[in-house]
């Protein structure tokens, strides 16, 4: 049997087809020379290969060294490993000698079929068309040829704003405890910073699983006690509860610890079986299979020259204190909490990450290449195939709809709505102009000025222009923006 080489995205058993095949691990100290990654991602990263290592003893061969190519250079066997998870990587081991390249894993649709039903369709790619067809093929959520409950979406049941008291009502999730290999990284990066690689954010405890063991553990917590909560809740905000009731299994779906299919099928099981509210389980299901799988193939589907769009030509670079996470230096509350959730914990959930970062950097034109490399280094789950549809395609709609209908722009009255941030802040969410207008409500209406003539006319957008074209004070509102500029709100 053919040795396995898995990179360390690639860490579940679900890589193997044996238990006991042979295996090859590299760790590639390169790797973190090249970006300015979290410190906790780092960890994480480290930690998760070092721990496979452990599990399989003899049956790996753990190498350590500065490139990939140093490291297989020692290697006297043919080899093969699952389709990686970059363009880069997968150049890399196709020019590999006696290295096979086998279909990818990982995701619950493969690349074939996506391409199949992305072949046989006219126009965009909307991922609920996809969701649809994956939902069918897979007989996921379906009660004979009708989808459970006889609708496909529940996200109008999925969007209420937080509890007026700040409480879900559910136990909060299980964290990992550290041990000796952790211990090993956290010294081990500690003399990496000494001798010049530079990391970002702070480091804390690991909070995201780093075995396959753990990470099924909170997958098992999360259908139990905290699955029925999610959906309802699953686009608020709360300063107070940064982890609400979302599963806190994205780094090891990317890691390649947890297969989400196992995920998939344990909350149709929980809906079926223990009667958890279908809403809640089919938001869950939408993310798992649905977008985290769209997102997978468009990455490969619209190749290589997608990532680099920038239909509205966005120029300005990142300012430094969004690259170096510097939270002290924001005085809008929702932002400022934001990136202090990154900066200690390199993770936020999804609104956070669309509806006030993504949001923040899109109505001030920063360059979407340059947010896919700082998602991509930030958080924990974090990789370019992830990155590039989230930013280029959704949140900085650089590519002018492929993916999305409309910009996710957003004033301060969505956040207003659907967090606790706008009470006490120094912003007033109502105010476009002035000392007390709010950076995102005056940046709303700026970006839609600067655009109006890139932004595609669609009936989702008309109303809005409409208004644009009344507002008496416009003029005003872009030239308070263009003072402002990239400076910390």
């Amino acid at each position: 049997m053919s040795r396995r080489w898995l990179f360390a995205d690639q860490l579940g058993p679900h890589f193997l087809d044996e238990r006991k095949q042979p295996v090859l691990l590299i760790e590639s100290k390169a790797v973190f020379r090249r970006r300015v990654y979290h410190r906790q991602k780092a960890h994480l990263i480290l930690s998760a290969l070092r721990h496979r290592a452990a599990e399989l003893g003899d049956q790996a061969i753990f190498l350590r060294g500065e490139t990939y190519g140093q490291a297989l250079r020692t290697v006297r066997e043919p080899l093969e490993v699952c389709h990686p998870t970059s363009r880069r990587a997968l150049e890399f081991v196709r020019e590999r000698d006696g290295v096979t390249v086998l279909p990818a894993r990982g995701h619950v649709t493969s690349l074939e079929d996506f391409a199949d039903w992305a072949d046989g369709r006219r126009g965009a790619l909307r991922m609920e068309a996809f969701y649809r067809f994956a939902r069918e093929h897979h007989g996921v959520l379906m009660d004979g040829r009708e989808p459970a409950g006889g609708r496909w979406s529940f996200d109008t049941e999925n969007r209420e704003p937080p509890p007026k008291d700040g409480r879900l009502g559910v136990p909060a999730p299980p964290m990992p405890k550290e041990d000796d290999i952790d211990a090993e990284v956290r010294a081990d990066l500690d003399r990496w910073a000494r001798e010049g690689i530079r990391f970002t954010g702070r480091d804390g405890p690991r909070r995201f699983p780093a075995t396959a063991g753990e990470a099924t553990a909170r997958l098992r917590h999360f259908l139990k006690h905290r699955l029925a909560a999610f959906g309802r809740y699953e686009d608020a905000m709360l300063s107070t509860d940064p982890w609400l009731a979302h599963s806190l299994l994205s780094s090891s779906f990317n890691l390649g610890l947890l297969d989400p299919v196992e995920a998939v099928r344990g909350a149709e099981r929980t809906y079926r079986r223990q009667g958890a509210p279908l809403a809640a389980v089919e938001g869950f299901v939408r993310q798992v299979m649905g977008w985290r799988d769209y997102i997978w193939h468009t990455y490969w589907y619209f190749g290589k020259g997608w990532g680099d769009s920038n239909e509205l030509g966005a120029r300005r670079s990142l300012p430094d204190w969004w690259r170096d996470l510097d939270a002290d230096a924001v005085g809008a509350r929702c932002l400022a909490d934001v990136l202090t959730g990154v900066r200690d914990r390199a993770w936020v959930h999804h609104i956070p990450r669309l509806m006030v970062l993504g949001n923040y950097a899109l109505q001030r034109g920063w360059r979407p290449a340059e947010l896919v490399e700082w998602f991509h280094t930030r958080f924990v789950d974090g990789y370019e195939w992830v990155m590039t549809g989230n930013v280029v395609g959704m949140s900085q709609y650089a590519d002018l709809g492929r993916m999305t209908t409309k910009p996710y722009v957003a004033g301060g009255a969505y956040i207003n709505r659907m967090s606790d941030y706008c009470g006490g802040c120094r912003y007033d969410p109502r105010q476009r102009l002035g000392e007390d207008a709010c950076p995102f409500t005056a940046g709303y209406w700026a970006f839609l000025a600067r655009n109006r003539s890139r932004i595609p006319a669609n009936a989702r957008m008309a109303r809005t222009m409409k208004q644009l074209s009344r507002l008496s004070d416009l003029d005003a509102v872009v030239a308070q923006e263009k003072r402002r500029g990239s400076d910390p709100p």
